[in-house]
């Protein structure tokens, strides 16, 4: 028995997510509403194709999990941070953009660490320097050294964990570089 390739279970991931977003568009799921979220998906997936991620390496599970639960945590924490600024009885808070430098060297690696802050309320990237890694992110609290270490130290820490995930030395490598023989 032979395993599909990794392209056809992202094809079928992708396919899934698109009926998910469907069902859940329509707040109904019926067999009718299902196999009318298969074809809207397979008619997106061929008419607007996405390109194709030059990665190749493997996911490690673990850090991913810590990786979920720790954005979570930083999602919840800073949602009702937000919640609090807007309910206090003081001027809101010192905002700001910071620049931040990240070390990856994947651009997916990249993205989800760019994604990430932006689901985390009271931050926004507004630019990405890919060439430079470099990332420009308007936080809604930096009128404290204290606040701005913090987003500094939350940054780090998810870099850390989807560099954990997807990015182990050794084994990912981009497709566009050139692998080197010792």
């Amino acid at each position: 028995m032979s395993w599909p390739s990794r392209e056809v279970v992202v094809r079928i991931g992708v396919l899934g997510w698109l009926t998910v977003v469907w069902i859940a568009l329509w707040g109904d799921l019926s067999v009718a509403n299902l196999l009318a979220g298969l074809a809207v998906g397979a008619l997106i997936m061929v008419a607007l194709p996405l390109p194709r991620v030059p990665v190749s390496g493997r996911l490690h599970v673990l850090p991913l999990i810590q990786t979920v639960f720790v954005a979570t945590y930083y999602a919840l924490e800073s949602s009702l941070q937000v919640a609090w600024f807007a309910i206090r009885p003081a001027p809101p808070p010192v905002s700001g953009v910071l620049r931040v430098y990240l070390s990856t060297r994947s651009d997916m690696v990249l993205v989800l660490c760019t994604d990430l802050l932006n689901l985390i309320p009271g931050t926004i990237v507004l630019e990405i320097d890919r060439r430079r890694c470099v990332v420009y992110v308007h936080v809604l609290d930096v009128s404290s050294d204290a606040a701005v270490d913090k987003f500094y130290r939350t940054t780090r820490r998810l870099e850390r964990l989807l560099i954990s995930s997807f990015e182990r030395h050794g084994e990912w490598r981009s497709a566009e570089q050139p692998e080197v023989e010792l």
